[in-house]
Order: C-alpha cells, then structure tokens, then sequence
C-alpha cells in the first residue's frame, strides 16, 4: 500500500537519534527534514500567480487571511486594470476595493495597497526595492511580506517566510517553542542552510497543507514522521 504521494513505507525517512531538546538534536531534525521534504516536493514554489516583482508584492498584501487560489482568482483583473506602481497609484480607492473585495478585510487591504503603489512611485521609482528595510517601509508589508518578494522575486535569502503552516511544523518538529513569528524565524535561521531560506518555506507550506494539517495531520502518510516528536500524538 501506498501514501499519498507514492511512497512506500520503507521508503520514509529512517529514524534519527535525534531530541528537540538540545541544539545538535534541533540540527539533525532539520536537516532530515530539509533533506527529505526536497525529495518529496522537488517542485516546491510559490503558489500565488506573478509576472515580476510588483505584481507578487499586490498578491503578497491580498494574501493576508487570504487562500492563494482565491487570490489568483482577483489579481487577473486587479492587474489587466493597474498594470504597475504609477497606474495603481493613481486608482480610486473604491475601484480597487471592488476588484478585491472577495479577499476579506477589502478596505484595508486596496488602501495598502494604492498607498504601496503611491509610495514606490514617491521613493523608488516605482520599482520594487531589494532590501527589508525599505520593503517594510510599505503601506501593507511587514517581514513576512518582504521575505516573499526578496526569497521568490529577487531570489535574496535574507529571511525565512513565517506563515500559519511553518509556525506549525516548525513547534510540532520540536524546532522551537517560539510563538510569534520573529522568534520562529530567528529560530530556524541558524539550523538551515541560507541558501535554502526561501525554499524551506515554500516545502513547509507545501506539507502543511498536503500532510501535516491542522486539524488532523496524516502522520501515517508523513515522509518525516520517524524524527517528529509530535507524530501520531493528539493534535
């Protein structure tokens, strides 16, 4: 029988002398997972729809308490109408928060949005900047946000993207016991190679939305369950 992706179970990862409590136990966690996540995800990337780096930064800012597919759903006709930074700087805000309105939480989100706009054409040139300082500058973009752009725009591994599906995995792994965002990045960083910083979360999100779920993770299905501490316990 098989799993859900085709793998047999001799063919998981085998079990790791390995404990969360301590730092060269958090290391050899890591890098099994890293190891075998590639191997089951060897085309892991960024599932929301972009041409170039403005167009993922509307994406980015739609995506807050958002679903990627709803969002590529919207972004089509957000971009056929304001194709770059001085077009959408100049729109009404109430036609923007029409265009974007099945995204939630619309008024704010279209104000970020013409205000992002507005402030690149201001300070940039209307092009997306490099760095984290100037992205988290933006009206609407906060770390996470600028570590999408720098990771999958720019392919800058300034950071780790810390959303729902890596705070998850990253504490059912024993990989910290950080709660916030900040502290889970800082966590990570230093147990994953930082080439593979933008990558590592696209394979998280990957797993946490096709295996390690919420609700009810499928552990038995889990190329990595032999060195997670949380496998097969109540979630």
């Amino acid at each position: 029988m098989t799993t859900t992706f085709g793998q047999k179970p001799s063919q998981r990862a085998a079990p790791v002398a390995a404990s969360p409590t301590t730092k060269a136990g958090k290391q050899a966690i890591a890098t099994e997972m890293l190891t075998q996540l590639k191997r089951v995800y060897p085309d892991a990337h960024c599932e929301l729809d972009y041409r170039n780096p403005f167009e993922l930064l509307c994406a980015t800012i739609l995506s807050a308490q958002c679903t990627d597919v709803r969002v590529n759903m919207v972004t089509p006709a957000l971009f056929a109408r304001y194709a770059d930074a001085p077009a959408l700087s100049a729109a009404k805000l109430e036609d923007v928060e029409e265009i974007v309105r099945s995204t939630g939480f619309f008024r704010a989100k279209a104000k970020s949005l013409v205000g992002m706009a507005t402030r690149l054409v201001e300070r940039h040139g209307g092009e997306v900047p490099r760095t984290i300082a100037e992205l988290v500058a933006l009206p609407g973009v906060g770390r996470k946000t600028a570590n999408v752009i720098l990771g999958n725009a720019f392919a800058i591994n300034e950071g780790i993207v810390v959303d729902t599906h890596v705070q998850r995995l990253a504490r059912r792994l024993g990989l910290t016991r950080q709660a916030d965002p900040i502290g889970i990045e800082r966590a990570l960083m230093p147990l994953i190679p930082q080439e593979d910083w933008a990558l590592l979360s696209h394979l998280l999100i990957w797993h946490g939305r096709r295996v390690c779920s919420a609700r009810k993770p499928a552990c038995g299905d889990c190329v990595i369950a032999a060195v997670c501490p949380s496998a097969g316990r109540p979630t």
